[in-house]
C-alpha cells in the first residue's frame, strides 16, 4: 500500500492549520484551525473490506514534571510515550481518500460528538485524559484533534498517520472506542498498512 497527502509532506513540519495549538504572544499558545489533513491511499489488497486510520504522536513526554514550565525545557532524554490524535475505524472499502477539514475543522471545547464522523466511526483521542479536570475543556474528545505539544519541549514531535487495510467490513466497535479497544479488534485482521509522518513544535526556539 501507499499513502500520500496534499496537506502533509512526509517527514516535514505540519502547517499550523492542522494543529490544535499555535504559538501566541500571550500564554505561549492559542487554538488553531485544527483541521484534519487530506489523506489518500492506493494499492490495498483485493481482499480489503474496510480501512482504519490512526494518528499517533510518538514523542509525548512520559512524565509531566517539566511540561509547560517557564524556567526549563522538557529534556530530549526523557522517555517518550504514545499520544493518540485520531482513531477512525470501519471506513468503507470503496473509500480511498479523506478530504482536509472533513473530519475536523476548528476546535470543539469538550470534544466533538461521538457520531460526528462523516465516514467510519470515531474513537476517543488522548485529549480526553489531558484536559480532564479543566473547567473549560474537560470532556470526551472524539475523532481528530491536532498537535499541541508542550511549548517548552526540546524536540519536535512526530505524528504518524497510518492507514490499515482490514479483512472485515466492521471491527464490531462502537463510537468512542479506545486505542486499546482498536488494537485488540484489529488483531489478526490487518492485510496491509502504510504510514506517513509529520512533525510539529510550538517551541519558539525550534521554529
Amino acid at each position: 500500500m501507499e499513502i500520500y497527502s496534499n496537506s502533509v509532506t512526509d517527514g516535514e513540519r505540519a502547517k499550523d492549520s492542522l494543529a490544535l495549538a499555535v504559538p501566541a504572544t500571550d500564554n505561549h499558545v492559542t487554538f488553531s484551525a485544527n483541521r484534519n489533513p487530506h489523506l489518500a491511499w492506493s494499492g490495498a489488497p483485493d481482499e480489503t473490506q474496510s480501512f482504519v486510520v490512526t494518528c499517533i504522536d510518538v514523542d509525548c513526554p512520559s512524565a509531566p514534571d517539566d511540561v509547560n514550565q517557564e524556567d526549563r525545557e522538557v529534556p530530549a532524554s526523557l522517555p517518550r510515550v504514545d499520544f493518540v490524535h485520531w482513531l477512525l475505524a470501519d471506513i468503507p472499502a470503496e473509500t480511498t481518500e479523506i478530504a482536509e477539514g472533513s473530519h475536523s475543522d476548528g476546535v470543539t471545547p469538550r470534544g466533538k460528538p461521538a457520531d460526528a464522523a462523516p465516514i467510519g466511526i470515531h474513537g476517543v483521542n488522548s485529549y480526553t485524559d489531558w484536559f480532564a479536570g479543566d473547567t473549560d475543556l474537560d470532556g470526551t474528545w472524539h475523532g481528530y484533534d491536532g498537535p499541541a505539544p508542550p511549548w517548552n519541549d526540546s524536540i519536535p514531535h512526530r505524528y504518524v498517520f497510518t492507514v490499515h487495510a482490514m479483512d472485515v467490513a466492521s471491527l464490531g466497535l462502537v463510537e468512542g472506542f479506545s486505542y486499546d479497544d482498536l488494537q485488540a479488534a484489529m488483531e489478526g485482521h490487518v492485510l496491509d498498512s502504510a504510514s506517513l509522518t509529520m512533525t510539529y513544535t510550538v517551541n519558539p526556539r525550534l521554529r
